[in-house]
């Protein structure tokens, strides 16, 4: 892995980008540049079910339109099936996944709460009960203690097995998980730095487990807070969040920088775009960025929360 810092991007296509999306987006870029590194854009759209049409379209041209500018091709994961499968294939000849046949009924009858819903209580282990099909496969996640140093969350220690249990990495469908395909391509395509959404910790930490179990290197990682409703819940496109307004970029960028704690001057209201990022290149500092509060942001009902919750 190279030690040149670089960062990534990744969207979901199942709907335009929001202001969530556009926190995570300026924290990762500003982040990049700020440590003289690459800033990549990955499309993850492995779930095909969840791809909208004409989405990946819509969202390279609102980057550009806010004046993203990103290194290397486009990635989409659509392309990486191989690379997922090998990684898949050498944990299934380690023994660290299983098949697992039980469906989410099965599981929420069986299951202590955690921190994410029910923990599966690990049904399917030592084999799958007589006449049921595999739905899954999962990864063990025996003795899953990890921990974590984030800038802006600070120290972090998870028992997986006990709080979020096994946890699947490919479905009955055809379809690898979010956690495999995101470790996988982090690691192959040299990301030496993730910066993304709070609510996607828990999902950070079952990564760097997988990475460990492969022998790879995980990357480091940020968590930025994220933006939520005027009712507390998390910006995102199940919550029918509102697409950016492509017409007023540097607007929405000002709320941006505002919700990430770098206090924007007021003359700079009027400035371009160009300016505009050039003032924040100059300014930015992880260090303004809050842990956890919640605050209303100028001129929106937005507040920024360590809730749990995506966007990359």
């Amino acid at each position: 892995m190279s030690t040149r810092y670089r960062g990534r991007f990744a969207p979901t296509p199942s709907g335009p980008l929001h202001f969530g999306s556009l926190v995570a987006a300026v924290g990762g870029y500003l982040e990049a540049r700020r440590h003289n590194g690459q800033w990549w854009l990955r499309i993850d759209d492995l779930d095909t079910a969840r791809v909208q049409p004409g989405a990946t379209d819509a969202i390279l041209r609102c980057l550009a339109r806010y004046g993203f500018e990103w290194d290397g091709p486009v990635v989409y994961q659509s392309r990486r099936l191989e690379v997922y499968h090998a990684a898949l294939h050498r944990l299934r000849q380690r023994h660290w996944i299983y098949p697992c046949g039980c469906s989410r009924t099965d599981i929420a009858g069986t299951a202590a709460q955690g921190l994410e819903g029910p923990v599966y209580a690990g049904t399917c282990r030592a084999g799958m009960p007589p006449h049921r099909r595999a739905r899954a496969w999962r990864l063990r996640c025996d003795n899953a203690l990890v921990k974590l140093e984030d800038p802006v969350q600070g120290s972090q220690r998870m028992d997986i097995a006990s709080t979020l249990g096994d946890f699947v990495l490919y479905r009955a469908d055809g379809v690898f998980a979010f956690h495999l395909a995101s470790a996988i391509d982090d690691t192959t395509m040299g990301m030496t730095d993730i910066v993304r959404g709070v609510d996607l910790l828990p999902s950070s930490l079952r990564q760097i487990h997988l990475l460990g179990l492969l022998g790879a290197r995980p990357p480091r990682y940020v968590h930025l807070p994220v933006a939520c409703d005027s009712a507390g819940d998390k910006l995102s496109k199940q919550t029918h969040a509102p697409a950016l307004d492509e017409t007023h970029p540097q607007r929405e960028l000002l709320r941006a920088l505002t919700f990430l704690g770098q206090a924007p001057p007021a003359e700079l209201a009027g400035a371009s775009l160009t300016t505009l990022w050039e003032w924040a290149r100059l300014h930015w500092r992880l260090d303004n960025v809050a842990r956890a509060v919640q605050r209303p942001v100028a001129g929106n009902s937005f507040a920024s929360s360590a809730r749990s919750g995506g966007s990359t």
